[in-house]
This record gives structure tokens, sequence and C-alpha cells, in this order.
């Protein structure tokens, strides 16, 4: 079986790592696979959301497998198939797995379904909405193996949460729970586990029915806004709105709400 599976129904994209007996830790195989997946999210006009989640019910994403991938990025190893060449040869597979540094305009939904710690949370920090569950955990523990969290989060993490507890996480690299993920809005959303996946397929379906056009604007404008002077951000705001109010969708929208019957949008 697969260590990762990947879905596609109703405009919805399901990426799920499947490893449960390992915590769904990534090996270099999960990481490309992963990697194949984001591309394939971007380009597929049909997909408008993507969730990634976790097989089990013990972990979303333990971080990257501690005997394959680790040794393997540190030089404790050669590569030994084509998965270990790629991961190490391929820049665009290390961008798309890691969500950093690749061109992805559409939302990402994350269902933490347990344990999210080191290349876990990393991801996570790339998504833009997150469902956890009540035993969910939450943590950087990379420093306390005297490595870093290098996939993003010591850039992201500050500008999602407050300074302070962004370095008391990166720093003594302790978990935190469900709970306290949720009070420093590190999350959205904390259900029982049975719901997880169901709120975040709710939100994604929600989110596959609006203006796939706008959709991927908003996200655009939000993402590439983050540390620019106001000037610019509005810059691009008049972009998005340029592009936006251009298209057939942005007629029909008002126009079915006039008419009292749902919107049917094209993406154009």
């Amino acid at each position: 079986m697969t260590t990762l599976i990947y879905e596609k129904s109703q405009g919805v994209a399901t990426i799920t790592f499947n490893r449960p007996e390992a915590r769904n830790a990534l090996t270099p195989e999960m990481l490309c696979r992963l990697a194949d997946a984001i591309i394939d999210y971007a380009a597929d006009d049909s997909l408008r959301v993507a969730i990634i989640t976790g097989a089990g019910d013990r972990a979303f994403c333990a971080g990257g497998d501690l005997a394959a991938t680790l040794p393997l990025l540190t030089g404790a190893r050669g590569p030994a198939d084509e998965w270990d060449r790629r991961l190490l040869s391929d820049p665009t597979t290390s961008a798309a797995s890691s969500l950093r540094g690749y061109p992805l305009h559409k939302p990402v939904i994350a269902a933490i379904n347990g344990a999210c710690l080191a290349a876990g949370s990393e991801l996570m920090l790339g998504t833009d909405i997150r469902v956890a569950s009540d035993h969910a955990t939450f943590g950087f523990p990379e420093v306390t193996r005297a490595l870093l969290p290098f996939a993003g989060s010591m850039a992201r993490l500050p500008r999602q949460v407050s300074y302070c507890q962004a370095m008391e996480l990166l720093l003594v690299g302790a978990a935190i729970g469900a709970a306290e993920a949720l009070r420093i809005g590190l999350v959205n959303h904390v259900v029982p586990q049975a719901q997880v996946l169901e709120l975040a397929q709710a939100l994604a379906r929600k989110i596959a029915a609006n203006g796939p056009v706008a959709v991927r604007q908003i996200k655009r404008t939000v993402v590439e806004s983050s540390g620019v002077s106001l000037d610019q951000a509005f810059g691009l705001e008049d972009d998005a709105k340029r592009v936006v109010m251009a298209t057939e969708d942005a007629r029909e929208g008002p126009r079915a709400f006039m008419e009292k019957r749902p919107a049917s949008y094209a993406g154009r």
C-alpha cells in the first residue's frame, strides 16, 4: 500500500499520509509523492481546495523519519534509491513538499488528527485553515536534537503567533496541546477526533462552492502582501480586483443572488 494517498472528488483534493504505524513520519518517498500531489493540485483547474491529513488516530505527522530522511539530509547516509536522489537534487520537490517557495494560490486545509510535530508542524504552517483533534499536540523539537526547523518555521511562525510565543516554541522545543494551540491562534478549530475530517470536508465544500478566481486571488494577495509596505499591499489588492472584476463569475454571483438561485461558477 502506498505511503501517501491522493484523491480527488467534487473539486476537493485529499492528501493522506499513510504510515500510521510510524505516526506518519515522512520518508523521502513520501516527500516526493507529496510534492507530486501538490504540483498536480496546483495545475488541475477542476480542483479548488485541498485537505492534508494523516491516517489513523495517533498522528497527523510526527516529523521526518529519523532513520531514513534526517540521516539523508544531514549527510549521515548517502542516497540509496531514486526517491533519495530526487529529494536531494530537485529543488521543486523540496519546495512543493514543504509548501515553501512553491507558487500555490489555492487554499489548503490541515485536518490534524493527532501528533503534529517537527516537519508535521512545519507543513501545517504552510496551510491556510487548521482543524485539530482535541488530543493533538504541536511542537518544533528540532533544537533538542541539535537541528533546526528549516522548512519555513523560523520565518512563518513569528508571523502567525506572537514573537515571544514563537521563540518559546522554537528555542525550548517542548510540545503544546490543542487547547493551547487554539488559544495562541495556531489552529482555527479544536473538535473531537471523530469530527476532524468531517469539519475539514465541510469547510472544503464551502470553499469549493465559492468563486474560484476570487478564492485564488484572495490567497495570492494575502500571501504576497505579507511583509511589504502598505502601499505595495494596496497595489496587490488593486491587481486582484482587476483580475476578479473582469471575470464572468463576478457577474454571475450578484446575478444569482438577485434571482434567488445558487450561483454556478465556471472559474473565468
